[in-house]
């Protein structure tokens, strides 16, 4: 199993790969310079109201490092069966997001995408790991590249703990070494 603290020549950047929604290019080197919080999403979902709480949190923390990266998948009760534009429109005429949004790709599953496969090797606040269990599972990865938390898809982005890891993620390094 690979540590989540590096990452080998292979995967210069874990989001190689990964086609913008709207079918162009996704800026991988912008989001390895920042905090990145991949959420799996989906517009026909109980939880597609969270959209809210990831574009505040764009918002309050782009400016600093940090940026959302919205995934589309259709693998939880095909809940997000809509094509590319008509996600697109979704998004920006419900809930104005400006976060980047990549292609549908699958989270679980044979024809699970790299970038879930390291993921979710990942454990959660209880040390589970594996599977995401649903539409909304956050991720957050640091600047370095590993993993500094995993979010069940019922803890809404704004909450306490969600908040506490961005900033954590964000704080200049040096910080905690002051003596």
């Amino acid at each position: 199993m690979r540590s989540t603290s590096e990452r080998d020549e292979v995967d210069s950047s874990i989001f190689n790969g990964i086609t913008a929604l709207d079918g162009g290019a996704l800026d991988t080197a912008a989001l390895e310079e920042d905090a990145v919080l991949v959420v799996n999403v989906a517009s026909r979902c109980g939880l597609t109201p969270q959209y809210e709480g990831l574009e505040r949190l764009q918002k309050r923390f782009g400016d600093q490092g940090f940026t959302v990266l919205g995934v589309p998948c259709n693998q939880f009760a095909e809940q997000e069966p809509g094509s590319a534009e008509e996600i697109l429109e979704f998004c920006s005429t419900t809930y104005g997001t400006t976060f980047p949004l990549t292609e549908k790709l699958e989270v679980n599953g044979e024809g699970r995408h790299p970038l879930y496969a390291w993921l979710t090797e990942s454990a959660d606040a209880e040390g589970e790991a594996g599977d995401v269990q649903w539409n909304f599972e956050k991720f957050l990865v640091s600047r370095e590249g590993a993993v500094v938390a995993r979010f069940r898809p019922k803890t809404e982005p704004e909450a306490d703990e969600v908040v506490a890891a961005i900033e954590a993620a964000l704080a200049p390094a040096a910080a905690g070494e002051e003596a």
